[in-house]
């Protein structure tokens, strides 16, 4: 027995967990972590009519049932600190699948660049844990897409594809791009290692077919009511969420480290600056020459060739990298495109598509750890391990404070409990009129309404974004969902009373936040105050 099969299988899992822990750093502690779209809620009400576009299908569905056994909070800590677990675990379970020289450093690697770069940390301050979940079991998802190319049978790729599945649209999007590549040109990496009847093109149709399948069913619970919504996607928001530069090198510098993102507030405190990006830039160079090494190793019958899900990836970060430039260099494409057929509105946001590229990187550097462990010795191979921390060292302890934790004032609770044992039905509309708060409480963190998710009912809330574009100036994108534009249309005038109005569009509760009671009492005529708080006004029409 060899003692040190545990240690390469546990390591880079462990490695992923210290990576969690300091990147966390203060988000670890009581309460919850509440910023922009990350809003977790204490007893979080299972809930299937969530209006417009289905973006929390089924994420939250999956939090409400797990949040039924364990509290809410730790069940948000434990999904958060799960992502670098997995995502630190199966890049390294991908470079291992490359047979690399160098023992462990390979892995420990792949497992550093893939769990601490600038896109998982800048979709974790934009608050995309739903999302990052795809991300982190996108190296899994890749590994059994090019089993199932080699061997045949999906029982392997749907464990997979689990994390993508419940992370919902944005998650399986990425997932998709990058299976469906992987298994359509894997190949036998030695001789017989396909079994009869896997290779050719009849047995790559049947891998493609077999992983569509598999996406399209695990697709269904977020697929099936997106195509009933009749939600209105805004081609303005390819303007608004096209890629940026996040650092001196312009916008396909921040894509190849891999950054990018079009939210100035996600990016990582002093990621700008010239030593550092620079830096990044040099380790995303070194990252890609050696996947460039690694996919063009000798054929099989010379010895050990390219790992079977090269090419694939090759292809789908490529393909990922043109969809995040889209948006950034031909806009008027795309916004042709949006407008032609809302289906193409999740490639607004292209930035989340360069993924794949990521994970390309990942590999590509755990590659070059491992030539550097033969040419050298362990020692300063397993030190590359720590370069992908050095060269973003900022996203340590929350972000230097972006990231913390928060406990809900008891009167939250206390609206939650009134509301959700009436049995009478009636939505419940949020105001003021606007997605966004930033509460003392959370200190000032910036984050979605919290009553979108904590009402066992319809909640009638402003989903219209307005994004502020560097060098001033902004963009508004127009709200999904139609009741709720004409709920704002009602609001949104200067006067006038609206409970009559409000009655007819079904509304129930008004949950007034903030200091806008004198703005809209006086506009509710008949409501009955039902919870007067330091915070909240509860009115029942």
């Amino acid at each position: 027995m060899r003692p040190t099969i545990p240690l390469v299988r546990l390591a880079p899992a462990g490695l992923g967990l210290v990576l969690g822990l300091l990147a966390l750093g203060p988000a670890l502690g009581p309460g919850f972590v509440l910023r922009y779209d990350m809003v977790f809620v204490p007893d979080p009400p299972l809930r299937f009519d969530v209006g417009g576009f289905p973006r929390g299908v089924p994420s939250d569905q999956v939090v409400a049932l797990l949040s039924a056994v364990l509290p809410a909070e730790l069940v948000q800590k434990a999904v958060l600190l799960g992502v670098f677990v997995l995502a630190a675990s199966g890049a390294a379970a991908l470079a291992a699948e490359a047979r690399p020289p160098g023992g462990l450093a390979p892995r420990l690697a792949a497992a550093a660049f893939y769990a601490w770069n600038a896109y998982l940390a800048q979709r974790l301050l934009i608050g995309q844990w739903a999302l990052l979940l795809g991300y982190a079991g996108l190296p899994w998802a890749v590994r059994a897409a090019a089993r199932v190319a080699r061997a045949g049978g999906t029982r392997r790729l749907v464990p997979a594809l689990l994390p993508a599945a419940v992370g919902g649209f944005q998650a399986m999007l990425v997932t998709a791009l990058a299976v469906l590549p992987v298994a359509a040109m894997a190949r036998p990496q030695v001789p017989g290692d396909a079994p009869a009847g896997s290779g050719g093109l009849g047995g790559r149709v049947r891998a493609v077919l077999g992983v569509a399948a598999v996406l399209l069913v695990l697709s269904l619970p977020w697929l099936v009511p997106a195509l009933r919504a009749d939600a209105h996607t805004d081609p303005a928001g390819v303007d608004a969420f096209a890629a940026r530069a996040d650092g001196p090198f312009g916008t396909l510098g921040s894509l190849l480290t891999p950054g990018g993102i079009w939210n100035a507030r996600a990016v990582v405190p002093g990621q700008g600056g010239l030593a550092l990006a620079s830096a990044r830039l040099a380790l995303a160079v070194v990252a890609v020459a050696g996947f460039v090494r690694l996919a063009g190793r000798r054929r099989p019958g010379d010895g050990p060739g390219p790992p079977p899900y090269a090419l694939g990836l090759a292809v789908a970060a490529c393909a990922g990298v043109l969809i995040a430039c889209a948006g950034a260099f031909t806009p008027g494409l795309l916004r042709a495109l949006v407008g032609w057929w809302p289906g193409f509105g999740p490639f607004r946001d292209g930035q989340v598509y360069i993924a794949p590229f990521a994970l390309l990187q990942a590999t590509g550097f755990g590659y070059a750890a491992g030539a550097l462990a033969r040419a050298w010795s362990a020692r300063p191979a397993l030190a590359a391990a720590a370069v992908p921390v050095l060269v973003l060292p900022t996203f340590a302890l929350g972000a230097f404070g972006r990231l913390g934790a928060a406990g809900y004032p008891d009167e939250w609770r206390t609206v939650q409990a009134v509301v959700n044992a009436d049995p009478a039905p009636g939505a419940l509309l949020s105001l003021p009129w606007g997605a966004y708060r930033a509460f003392a409480w959370n200190d000032g963190r910036v984050v979605l309404d919290p009553a979108t998710k904590m009402f066992a009912r319809p909640v009638l809330w402003d989903d219209t974004l307005v994004v502020g574009l560097r060098g001033g100036g902004r963009i508004r994108v127009a709200a999904e969902n139609p009741r709720a534009r004409r709920v704002g249309a009602l609001v949104s005038r200067p006067y006038g009373p609206l409970t009559a109005a409000l009655a007819r569009e079904g509304v129930r509760y008004v949950l007034v936040e903030g200091s806008n009671e004198n703005r809209f009492l006086p506009r509710l005529p008949g409501a009955t105050q039902i919870w007067r708080g330091s915070e909240l006004l509860l009115l029942r029409l």
